[in-house]
Order: C-alpha cells, then sequence, then structure tokens
C-alpha cells in the first residue's frame, strides 16, 4: 500500500458512505484509477467488506458482556466444533482464541440480563469446558472500527541489524 491506498483506508474507515467522486477528490485522483485501487483493496482482502455500524442500544442489544473461557481440552477437533457451534450463536459478536491464562475470549450482545443467562446456559450445554468467567460492562468509553494506519509502510527488513 502507498500514501495514497492509506488515505483511500482512512477514509472509508471513517465513512464507507462516501461517494466514488468525494474518495477521488479527497486523495487527489481522479474517479477511474481510484476505482481500480478501491477494487484492488478489495481483492487483496485490505477491504473486507462495507457495513453500516449500528448502535445496540437502539436495537435492544444494549448489554455487552466479555466472556472469557478455559478449556481443558487443546485437541484441533475440540476446537473445531467449539468454534463451529459459538460463532452460529448469534450473540457473539467477536471471538478470540487467546494466548496466556485464558483460552477463549468472547463479546456478547444482548439485551438483558435474563438473556445472557439463557446464553450462557446454552453455551456451557454445548461441550466441556474448564471454567467460564462473566464481565458486564457497564459503560463503553470508548469503540472505534477504523484501524490506525501507518504513514509509511513497514519494509520487511525494519528492525533487523545490519551484518
Amino acid at each position: 500500500m502507498d500514501a495514497i491506498d492509506r488515505k483511500i483506508v482512512v477514509l472509508l474507515q471513517e465513512d464507507a458512505s462516501l461517494s466514488l467522486a468525494q474518495i477521488a477528490h479527497r486523495v487527489g485522483l481522479s474517479q477511474s484509477p481510484c476505482w481500480k485501487r478501491i477494487q484492488r483493496l478489495e481483492k487483496t482482502g485490505v477491504i473486507l467488506k462495507r457495513v453500516a455500524l449500528i448502535s445496540p442500544e437502539s436495537i435492544g442489544v444494549g448489554l455487552t458482556v466479555f466472556v472469557s473461557i478455559e478449556t481443558g481440552d487443546h485437541s484441533s477437533a475440540w476446537l473445531a466444533k467449539f468454534a463451529q457451534t459459538v460463532t452460529a450463536m448469534p450473540e457473539v459478536m467477536e471471538f478470540h482464541r487467546m494466548a496466556g491464562d485464558i483460552d477463549y475470549m468472547l463479546r456478547v450482545a444482548v439485551p438483558d440480563m435474563q438473556a445472557y443467562d439463557a446464553f450462557y446456559k446454552r453455551l456451557i450445554d454445548t461441550m466441556p469446558l474448564k471454567n467460564v468467567t462473566s464481565r458486564f460492562s457497564m459503560e463503553r468509553v470508548k469503540s472505534t472500527t477504523a484501524y490506525p494506519l501507518p504513514a509509511e509502510p513497514r519494509s520487511p527488513t525494519a528492525g533487523k541489524k545490519k551484518l
């Protein structure tokens, strides 16, 4: 990615509803080369998709729960079954395999405590789990989907000593 690609990505992270003409103008290109760059960024997987961000409270899923999971089984077969089961649960917004003292972390969005309790019971019934810890968010202080982009691309040899 060059500097223009990074500008395009920053703009789309801020507002994916910008028209092609607006994006092209802001990055200093005509529409055709700008569109080709956007298509290339999509094809290479830099841009995964463009979506609308929704306020969870406005649609009735204002309770956010971070769920830490420890398991006694670390086999690939167990993980495949667990991942398939958990990713099918619509309340699970994010699912991460972790390093450290917990094995998996979920971000769950539900309407209220009763809905979380029902989710929790379904989760623990799916497979044997060693420990499940729930942490309830009292306030979302910062939430963003925009990743910080470095001003310049990192060189593959950055940080390596020269002999």
